[in-house]
């Protein structure tokens, strides 16, 4: 049997063939990657969106004075650093920040289960790297409770060998802790890893953990020039391929 050149003789069993491709090919790759990390909210899921819809509503049911236009102020903040942000520029009465917060995220989790999905070809992606026994993580700015909640809801965390939040680090992105977090549980090493994102902060979280980046960019910002700092970018996770983890 021939596979990436090499003849397996006398191998039958089709999961030593596998592992023994699957190393071969490893070996080829300059960067020699083992593993692949991937974000959520807009990689995995459909779900970047609605946390603007989910804030708002929120906000509005606190009135509190929360626009899109006002969306710019908490760019690249979690969520309890967002609503802490309202809570110093927008104060207003009742409920605690972090409660806001939380309000939010059980919002957000309903909407998402409700109207998100698996954006196109994650979970070929994924069971094409399971395939070839490379290390998934998955490693978001998001709070625990939510990636548990949505990935379990949509099945994917079969897929994932550790999940890293936003819970277990003191910074989110574009500060590369979750990223590194994540490779350190893998018991990778950072140049051993790729990563997946959707977005300017998660990509430059990525080159910062001095991980090889791949952007998916949704349409509205693909043409971005900030995503020149990747090396690849793709429309979509249904052209990804064992050939961009050379």
């Amino acid at each position: 049997m021939l596979t990436f050149g090499i003849s397996f003789v006398g191998n039958n069993n089709p999961e030593i063939v596998e592992r023994l491709s699957t190393n071969y090919y490893l070996l080829r790759t300059k960067r020699m990657i083992t593993t692949v990390l991937f974000d959520m909210d807009g990689l995995l899921l459909d779900t970047e969106p609605l946390w603007g819809e989910s804030m708002l509503r929120i906000a509005e049911k606190h009135k509190i004075p929360i626009t899109r236009q006002r969306f710019k102020e908490t760019t690249g903040l979690r969520i309890y650093e967002v609503t802490d942000h309202w809570a110093i520029h927008y104060p207003w009465a009742g409920k605690s920040s972090k409660e806001v917060a939380e309000e939010i995220l059980d919002d957000i989790i309903a909407s998402s289960k409700s109207s998100g999905t698996v954006l196109k070809g994650v979970e070929d992606a994924l069971k094409l790297l399971r395939k070839h026994h490379y290390k998934i993580g998955l490693a978001s700015s998001s709070p625990g409770h939510m990636i548990h909640a949505l990935v379990d809801h949509f099945d994917l965390a079969k897929y994932f060998d550790e999940i890293t939040s936003a819970d277990v680090v003191a910074l989110g992105k574009p500060h590369p802790a979750v990223f590194l977090h994540c490779a350190e549980a893998l018991r990778s090493k950072p140049n051993e890893c790729l990563v997946l994102e959707d977005s300017v902060n998660g990509m430059i979280a990525g080159k910062a953990a001095r991980m090889k980046v791949i952007v998916v960019p949704e349409e509205l910002h693909f043409d971005d020039p900030r995503f020149s700092l990747a090396d690849g970018k793709l429309k979509s996770m249904e052209d990804f391929s064992l050939e961009l983890l050379q």
